[in-house]
């Protein structure tokens, strides 16, 4: 389990002075001044983000994502940034007053620091600190979709160099002790232990420009920036130079796309120059582009998306960037003048990334099967963060089931697992008090609990000790392991189990049956509890025979239910449809009979080998992308590699052909907000690297003959 941290007596949590500072609140706080030699380091924590500036240069940020109650402590190497003479710590903590897909909000910010040389403290977060809320951002916003924090809403005339060392803070309120360590809701503290993501920046290539009107018709920053784009025309793209001068008369707007090649983590940075004052910037972030044209969102769909900053500049030099890092692959900037203006900028972009270190990758002989796999690698690298997210557009969220999938891809290229424990310890640290796992790590996003989600952490705990042979942590986690197999089979419909009440069922994207009992749900517990008692006998733990005896017993319960006299498996009783899926995991499970075992397999490769995506009645439904990983472990272990390579080629082939930076959520991406870049669609690279296979290009035409 991650290190506790034990902090300095004397240091405590600081707020500013007003305890309800927390809705969409950016608070600035100041250390005094201290003095400090090599080596000094810096334990440094806040919720729920923070930024921080050392002497005047940024230095980081974080914490690494957590539960309050097992709140993540950062350690930061202080000595390339001091100076001779008295030093400067300036941090700025977000705090959006609400939980969300990825932090959890208690009612409370804070911040809690300790620099100490030599192992000795000299600098404690106590009320010698200063704080203030920052005047700057406005708090009226919305968020930037149902899964984040809120749109970030600028105003230049209102900051100041607060960051500075010698700026004069003194008309700033002390800092308020805000809790002791220990109190609530910060009950425990452990040290990080995931890297920072590595930040550079760069200067973008724009792709297109636009000049229109700026249209201004609502409060909300994205719908006019939508509005705008779609009204301006194309002009020449031909900058010159370092900076970029701009005419704009009062009531235009000018536009600029830039393409990062495929998705980041990443924040846009505007330099700009000779400002007259009051002129609009937003900064925007996309996914997609169909026939040439850019998809912004719409958040008057279900995802609610509306990826963009707005910020009024003053008067003269300034550079505008945000707080948090966004993510996409297009780059929006528009600037609009309310009145006549010139000026010049340059437009830059912060881009964030896990340090991953490739140690192995599949290679084939195939060059299609080699760009599908380098396809499959830049969409993990795209979805790491501290830990895996399933996409950074959108959402960025760490959901539980897409966990095992990215574990496993990662496996193919790395064998750093520092975000496979991670995950597996929070996952841990969020489960209900029945012993079910939240759906989101972390989170407090109820309404997106699914048990099957738990099923995926078993199995995702099973791969971690057969991988990393890290039988401590697997014993740690063995109650909760017991807990969560206990609440999978707590609730029954007909004898058979069911999503309980309150729970969200998810079986697949797929138009498979949705009504419960459902045969994926039961098969896949089933699933689950094999890989539990085949890990307890692993570690000799007591539990392997009544977990088997469990999974027995349900199996054969699902398949009186689920399959016929022909050894026919269906998704519902009422044997509506009959999907891949149940197929998959009724082999995988041992659940169908040996003699029908290969006609499953027969129908599951057919249905995928088949480039129709579109269901017909009758037919097998096809699987997502996501649920193709069962299919395909399905056919490796039944001796059916070739079929696997060759439903990847032409699956994740397509993308490829279509030239593609990374792999889809679905199939189809048509659907509002549907993203081109999710990583539990990279597994391939996963199946591949089990293979072990020699992949030859297969031969042409003209070749066999």
């Amino acid at each position: 389990m991650a290190a506790e941290w034990t902090p300095p007596a004397g240091a405590l949590w600081i707020g500013t002075a007003h305890p309800f500072d927390l809705h969409e609140a950016y608070l600035c706080f100041r250390s005094p001044p201290f003095t400090a030699h090599p080596p000094a380091r810096l334990s440094l924590t806040a919720d729920s983000r923070y930024k921080l500036w050392v002497n005047g240069t940024f230095a980081g940020r974080g914490p690494a994502r957590c539960y309050p109650a097992h709140q993540s402590v950062d350690t930061i190497d202080l000595d390339p940034f001091l100076v001779d003479g008295p030093n400067r710590l300036a941090v700025q903590v977000y705090q959006p007053g609400y939980s969300h897909f990825a932090y959890v909000h208690r009612g409370a910010a804070g911040l809690l620091a300790a620099v100490e040389v030599d192992g000795e403290p000299i600098l404690l977060s106590d009320g010698r600190w200063r704080a203030r809320r920052d005047p700057s951002f406005a708090a009226g916003v919305p968020r930037v979709s149902i899964y984040g924090t809120g749109v970030e809403k600028r105003d230049m005339a209102q900051a100041d160099p607060w960051t500075d060392p010698a700026f004069d803070d003194g008309g700033w309120d002390p800092a308020r002790p805000a809790a002791r360590p220990g109190d609530a809701p910060w009950t425990g503290l452990t040290r990080r232990d995931v890297p920072f993501l590595l930040e550079t920046i760069i200067r973008p290539q724009p792709i297109e420009f636009r000049r229109g009107p700026a249209v201004e018709s609502t409060a909300d920053p994205h719908l006019n920036l939508a509005a705008g784009w779609a009204a301006s025309q194309a002009i020449p793209c031909e900058p010159a130079g370092p900076w970029m001068s701009l005419d704009l008369a009062a009531g235009q707007a000018f536009f600029a796309l830039f393409d990062l090649g495929r998705d980041f983590t990443c924040q846009g940075r505007v330099i700009v120059d000779k400002a007259a004052g009051g002129e609009i910037v937003r900064l925007s972030y996309a996914e997609t582009r169909r026939g040439g044209r850019l998809i912004l969102s719409d958040p008057a769909t279900y995802c609610q998306v509306r990826l963009t900053d707005e910020t009024r500049l003053r008067p003269g030099a300034q550079t505008v960037e945000g707080f948090s890092l966004r993510g996409g692959r297009y780059l929006l900037l528009q600037i609009a003048a309310p009145t006549a203006t010139t000026l010049r900028f340059r437009c830059e972009a912060r881009l964030a990334a896990y340090p991953l270190v490739i140690t192995r990758r599949p290679e084939t002989a195939d060059p299609e099967l080699d760009r599908i796999i380098t396809l499959c690698a830049e969409t993990l690298q795209a979805c790491l963060q501290e830990t895996f997210v399933d996409g950074v557009w959108r959402e960025s969220s760490q959901w539980l089931g897409d966990g095992l999938i990215q574990a496993l891809t990662l496996d193919a290229l790395s064998d750093d697992r520092r975000p496979v424990r991670r995950l597996l310890e929070m996952s841990v640290q969020g489960a209900y008090p029945d012993g079910m796992l939240p759906g989101v790590i972390p989170g407090d996003v109820h309404a997106y609990t699914i048990p099957r989600y738990g099923c995926l952490w078993v199995e995702l705990l099973d791969f971690y000790q057969r991988a990393a042979g890290d039988d401590a942590l697997v014993r740690a986690l063995w109650p909760a392991l017991g807990r969560l197999l206990g609440a999978l089979q707590a609730h029954r419909v007909d004898g058979l189990l069911a999503t309980p009440p309150g729970r969200r069922s998810f079986i697949d994207w797929a138009p498979n049956a949705a009504g419960e009992p459902h045969a994926v749900y039961n098969l896949h517990i089933v699933l689950a509890l094999q890989r539990a008692a085949a890990l307890a006998d692993r570690l000799a733990q007591p539990e392997a025979a009544g977990w088997r005896a469990d999974a027995d017993d349900l199996q054969r319960r699902t398949a009186a239910v689920f399959s016929d006299g022909s050894g026919n498996w269906f998704d519902d009783p009422g044997r509506t449809t009959r999907s891949q899926l149940t197929h998959a995991l009724a082999v995988l499970t041992g659940s169908a009979r040996s003699s029908v075992r290969e006609r499953l397999l027969d129908e599951i490769a057919a249905r995928s080998l088949d480039p129709s995506d579109d269901h017909r009645p009758g037919d097998l439904v096809l699987a997502s992308p996501f649920m193709h990983h069962y299919l395909f472990e399905a056919l490796r272990q039944n001796g059916r590699g070739r079929q696997v390579v060759e439903i990847i080629r032409l699956r994740w082939g397509r993308w490829v052909r279509a030239g593609c930076p990374t792999a889809w959520e679905n199939w189809n991406v048509d659907f509002p907000d549907g993203s081109q870049c999710h990583a539990f669609s990279a597994h391939p690279i996963y199946h591949l690297h089990q293979l072990n296979l020699t992949i030859h290009r297969p031969p042409t035409r003209s070749q066999t003959h």
